[in-house]
């Protein structure tokens, strides 16, 4: 299901660049922006230098961050990069406005559901989630930073109009974005299980996040279980909710939305 999500997301995504952004010199939002603009002005094609600007971003990833999310990643980022080499550039609308509007609101829903099946579309994503590791930034403030580099990229190189509707793609990409899945939002969950140790094997094994482990004890039923207590992004419950269901399939779990965190969360 999830491999399905990630290939309708990526053919979204391909969709909304060669017949909506590219024939009208829009960019999108990250490293996809930036090999969209080398690719107006080179000779090579877009999938090639996303996949080639990824690259480096994917190996590093699969080094520093949790094992099942980067392969996702990797699916992602190759599903699109082959996508737009196949798809052709046809421009559908003449009216650049509407391209950048209905160009982001595709890429939205594209992104939206590589989120949903607990991946990330690559480029800043990554970048983000390792410069917040080693300092205490929010993603988003690091996302918007570096997407103002495209922008102003867009409007030296092309013209300020192909900077504002820029602009307009990248704001309408994260709105779609935020309705099918908002990716920064932390959650805390509580996890009460007959199978502590296991389960904290496992999840320590394939995600990057820290664990508390507490001694519970059922007030009706006497029985000893361990309380395990974590804070994952969003993105990640997908995949944490089937490590339980594997390990304890009977394992109570209490899942709250949190407002901060303070501490070693973005820390190794």
């Amino acid at each position: 299901m999830h491999i399905l999500l990630i290939l309708a997301g990526a053919m979204l995504v391909a969709i909304a660049y060669n017949f909506f952004l590219i024939p009208h010199e829009i960019l999108s939002s990250g490293l996809s922006g930036i090999a969209i603009m080398l690719g107006i002005i080179s000779p090579l094609n877009t999938g090639v230098l996303n996949f080639l600007l990824n690259l480096p971003l994917l190996v590093l990833g699969v080094m520093k961050l949790g094992k099942k999310f980067i392969a996702y990643t990797i699916l992602s980022v190759v599903s699109l990069s082959i996508f737009l080499y196949i798809v052709p550039v046809i421009q559908l609308s003449t009216e650049p406005i509407l391209s950048s509007l209905f160009g982001g609101v595709l890429t939205g829903a594209g992104v939206g559901l590589t989120f949903r099946a607990s991946a990330s579309s690559g480029g800043f994503d990554i970048i983000a989630m390792l410069l917040a590791r080693k300092r205490d930034f929010p993603l988003g403030t690091l996302l918007s930073m570096m997407n103002a580099v495209v922008i102003v990229a867009a409007g030296f190189l092309f013209s300020w109009d192909a900077a504002l509707s820029t602009l307009i793609a990248i704001y309408a990409t994260g709105k779609v974005v935020d309705t099918i899945h908002t990716k920064h939002i932390k959650l805390t969950l509580n996890i009460v299980t007959s199978k502590g140790d296991e389960l904290c094997e496992k999840m320590l094994k394939n995600l990057y996040r820290g664990i508390t482990v507490m001694d519970a004890k059922g007030a009706y039923s006497g029985e000893s279980r361990s309380m395990l207590m974590t804070v994952i992004t969003r993105y990640q419950l997908n995949e944490v909710k089937q490590m339980i269901h594997e390990v304890d399939p009977h394992a109570f779990v209490n899942i709250t939305q949190t407002v901060e965190v303070m501490g070693l969360f973005h820390r190794e």
